[in-house]
């Protein structure tokens, strides 16, 4: 991953202005960046704005901790208030991409939007919210868990994402939650309260114990203040998991709502067997956190970044997005789980593998950096 950032290189490639995440949807930014990047050419113009605010960049999104609330023992929101060009009118469900500097390295990670978005600025706080679980193999969750402190700048990519409530919301929706999986959810639950659209809605979500269920205060607040809006917590340690081939026992009317699920894998995959069984898989809306990976194998290589003129050797399972960072190579970037395509670059020379399927990429053609890895020596256009 990254190294930290040189203000000032001799290289060309690293003063060539990249493409501005989220650039486009303000005309208005937009031009105001126009103006920097020509007065401060041939510099980039981060080297100026970051003197007067950390949060201003024309290369890419940031954003500064403000705030971290503990919502379980291993759970916890950080409330974030992102710099300049970022738009507050993503839609609920979507996910962000954020980026720690972590012992001189940038570690990334996606993570659901818990806020609830506004194109509107009046009367509301311009931050958003991401609730992150400390996961015992994650080392960014755990840092952001238990190591972040309020005022730590951070990068972000801008929200992604197809698992989103529409608006207007359907007149019936089924919830179907797990775990961290409620985080999507949340999102979407305080925009329906916001919007006065919480009409019919039944919300199944299972942890542990009681203990484990993230926003528990607020889902009971909403129960009580909703009356479209039943809420069944499942601990699983004493009740055991949602056997959803009996879900007519406490859905009987689930195949008549728009179902949203999120949750551990075994869940979803035994939702979409149910759905699909029944004939109404376009009523079932499933994420997933993570992008499964194909075993590694081969045996990696050296990898040379041909404009930056830069080269890495990495092991097999390393992507080509990781080892750009650990180079120093600003890589493009969106949502780092191979579903945005913001990272496609062209393959110059050799082979690359693609980590989820372990399909082999050939010369000439164009690939995802974030889910592809060398397949021996190889050479790519950044």
């Amino acid at each position: 991953m990254a190294k930290n950032e040189v203000k000032i290189s001799a290289n060309v490639a690293d003063t060539v202005r990249p493409k501005v995440a989220g650039a486009g949807r303000n005309p208005a930014v937009d031009a105001v960046r126009a103006v920097f990047g020509r007065i401060t050419s041939p510099l980039l113009p981060d080297d100026y704005l970051q003197l007067a605010n950390p949060l201003w960049s024309a290369r890419e999104l940031r954003g500064r901790v403000l705030d971290v609330r503990r919502e379980t023992e291993d759970s916890a929101t950080l409330v974030i208030k992102p710099g300049w060009g970022f738009t507050f009118d993503y839609q609920p469900g979507q996910y962000i991409g954020i980026g720690l500097l972590v012992d001189g390295r940038w570690r990334w990670r996606s993570y659901s939007l818990t806020s609830s978005p506004h194109s509107d600025g009046a009367g509301r706080k311009r931050t958003i919210t991401i609730t992150v679980k400390a996961m015992p193999e994650g080392f960014l969750s755990t840092h952001l868990v238990g190591g972040v402190r309020p005022g730590t700048i951070v990068r972000l990519a801008a929200p992604q994402g197809n698992f989103v409530m529409p608006d207007p919301a359907p007149a019936s929706v089924l919830f179907l939650t797990g775990g961290s999986g409620i985080t999507p959810v949340m999102s979407m639950l305080r925009t329906l309260a916001r919007r006065d659209q919480i009409t019919d809605i039944v919300h199944i979500h299972s942890a542990p114990t009681e203990s484990d269920v993230m926003f528990a205060a607020e889902l009971d607040e909403l129960a009580r203040d909703h009356d479209g809006y039943r809420l069944t917590v499942r601990t699983t340690k004493t009740q055991g998991r949602l056997d959803l081939q009996r879900l007519d026992e406490a859905v009987p009317d689930w195949r008549q709502r728009q179902a949203w699920a999120c949750g551990p894998e075994g869940m979803l995959d035994d939702a979409n067997k149910v759905w699909q069984a029944a004939g109404l898989g376009d009523q079932l809306h499933l994420e997933r956190f993570a992008a499964s990976r194909a075993a590694t194998h081969g045996q990696g290589g050296t990898v040379t970044f041909e404009r930056s003129g830069k080269t890495l050797t990495v092991d097999a399972a390393t992507s080509l997005m990781e080892a750009g960072e650990q180079a120093g190579v600003r890589m493009p970037f969106g949502c780092r789980m191979g579903i945005c395509q913001s990272c496609v670059v062209a393959l110059v020379d050799g082979h690359v593998r693609d980590l989820r399927t372990g399909a082999e990429h050939e010369p000439g053609t164009r690939i995802q950096t974030c889910v592809s890895a060398a397949s021996g020596d190889c050479v790519v256009d950044v």
